[in-house]
């Protein structure tokens, strides 16, 4: 004996509404998808221009002068004498007014400090005079 009517209908149904929820959410992902391109649009209209106005994935060139990290690195080292890497990348994130809990954004600013530190030490400005933490110690060359 067959099954009854009732079954196979609802079974039918089932499998309608199956393909309807799956089409929806097809349509879900594409919604959040423009979404997200909607709000990466405006965030770049919007942004004035300040420092913490960028996603860490800006490019630090244009967020820095020529010289500008040098500088603050050394004015911190001047000021405040012997620091390591790590201490003079967060002087420079809080003079340029940069978010210092941004990981990616700080280890940034960190390489940059440290390219740096590098060609100061070449020109006799610093000098490097140990590690603490996995990070190099600088200070002025006296």
């Amino acid at each position: 004996m067959g099954e009854p009517l009732s079954i196979s209908i609802l079974r039918k149904k089932r499998d309608q509404v199956r393909t309807m929820v799956a089409a929806y959410e097809a349509k879900l992902k594409e919604a959040q998808v423009d979404l997200a391109h909607i709000n990466a649009t405006l965030r770049l209209f919007e942004a004035a221009g300040e420092p913490s106005d960028f996603p860490a994935y800006v490019d630090l060139n244009r967020v820095f002068r020529r010289g500008e990290t040098t500088r603050i690195c050394l004015e911190a080292l001047r000021n405040e004498g012997p620091l390591d890497t790590r201490e003079i990348g967060l002087r420079v994130l809080r003079a340029k007014g940069i978010d210092e809990t941004d990981v990616i954004l700080r280890n940034g600013v960190n390489f940059r400090v440290i390219h740096a530190l590098t060609r100061s030490e070449k020109r006799g400005l610093i000098v490097k005079i140990g590690k603490s933490k996995r990070a190099f110690v600088w200070r002025i060359r006296e």
